[in-house]
């Protein structure tokens, strides 16, 4: 399959990447400018880190898409495409003439999937979605704060990264009903639909349920990242009967396990001052790396580690997480190799995240475009890089 991403950002793109992880020809078309995602804060200064995460295993070209040329070159390379993805606002792609109309005429089995902010339609339609906007809209950012120190926003990108596993997911839909039907078709995913599919344990409400109903799952704090010694700190799970009987014998404590007050989540969610007290002060006693050697396997937890510390982690290691690299600016670097495993073959490859226009002259020749035509595209200002 091929696909040609013209989406800019996190979502868009790391939706296509991960269509890339699963074998499909990604070819990333940039503005002359490139996307702006380039541009973000890095301490890499020959690439921005965020780039080369959410746009690895990619060819890629830059293509001026307000000009007629532009415009001929991607209609063209639609011959051969399957997949055509954007995070254009609704009104765009019909004043470019790259609407789903415009193109399936050329393309009629194309899947044309759209990523906006907030759908095509209704009042916030053409408003531009960004993670962060949304994660204050929907209640994500309130919930966050627990009604203690204010909202806070979850950082990461979560919403963006949400709605790319949504995108790719329906693409291999529509490309089944498409293997099954031999009809193409449009689709739409958005940010808002995406806040609201994460949070969908939260965005239920029973009919005699008042406003102010409590909304969220949490433990009532025995659930959660407690501190230990030396300054690091340990996340417990402990809510069924079988991990809070554990956690109470592992830190010298049994006769929490054996307190009535104690002996269901929704109890100890009502005593959560009195439990954390004596919790932590047992989780003191030891680093939380030694915590997780005592808790074994018999109580969930988790040291408190850095994200560097992932790449020498015996079991990232041991599932191929981890790969080597190269780009043409920045060298050799280490980074996620995909999220699939294929029991059927070998998984694709992972290359590394495109230099800017960097494939360009090779995916316009695979189009039949000869060098005078491409060389007059670059005097022109049509293609870059």
């Amino acid at each position: 399959m091929k696909v040609i991403d013209l989406s800019a950002y996190i979502a868009g793109p790391y939706g296509c990447t991960l269509l890339a992880d699963m074998g499909a020809d990604v070819v990333k078309i940039e503005p002359p400018s490139g996307d702006t995602l380039r541009q973000y804060p890095s301490t890499l200064e020959a690439e921005g880190r965020a780039f080369l995460g959410v746009n690895r295993s990619k060819r890629g070209m830059t293509l001026d898409l307000k000009s007629p040329d532009g415009i001929s070159i991607l209609k063209r390379l639609l011959r051969d495409t399957d997949v055509l993805v954007h995070n254009f606002r609704p009104s765009v792609p019909p004043r470019l003439g790259i609407d789903y109309d415009a193109l399936r005429a050329i393309k009629p089995d194309l899947i044309y999937c759209a990523l906006t902010g907030y759908g095509d339609t209704g009042p916030l339609a053409g408003k531009a979605g960004y993670d962060q906007v949304l994660q204050s809209i929907t209640g994500i950012c309130s919930l966050q704060g627990d009604g203690k120190s204010g909202p806070e926003i979850v950082y990461g990108s979560v919403v963006d990264f949400y709605a790319a596993s949504l995108l790719s997911n329906a693409v291999c839909a529509a490309l089944f009903h498409r293997e099954r039907t031999g009809k193409g078709q449009a689709l739409g995913v958005s940010l808002l639909g995406a806040a609201l599919a994460m949070q969908a344990t939260r965005f239920v409400w029973a009919d005699n349920e008042g406003r102010d109903v409590g909304r969220d799952m949490r433990s009532g704090g025995v659930t959660g990242i407690h501190p230990c010694a030396a300054g690091t700190n340990i996340y417990v799970s402990a809510n069924t009967p079988h991990f809070w009987k554990a956690l109470c014998e592992r830190i010298g404590d049994p006769a929490m396990a054996a307190n009535p007050d104690y002996e269901t989540v929704r109890k100890r969610a009502a005593r959560a001052d009195e439990i954390v007290t004596r919790l932590r002060a047992a989780l003191r006693k030891h680093t939380a790396l030694e915590w997780e050697a005592i808790f074994g396997e018999e109580v969930p937890c988790g040291a408190v580690r850095a994200i560097e510390d992932m790449f020498d982690f015996p079991q990232v290691l041991e599932q191929g997480y981890v790969a080597h690299l190269s780009h043409p600016r920045v060298g050799g670097y280490r980074a996620l190799s995909g999220a699939f495993q294929f029991g059927d073959g070998e998984n694709p490859a992972p290359f590394g995240a495109p230099a800017q226009g960097q494939h360009t002259d090779a995916i316009l020749s695979e189009s039949g475009y000869t060098p005078d035509e491409i060389a007059a595209f670059r005097r022109s200002g049509t293609v870059a890089g």
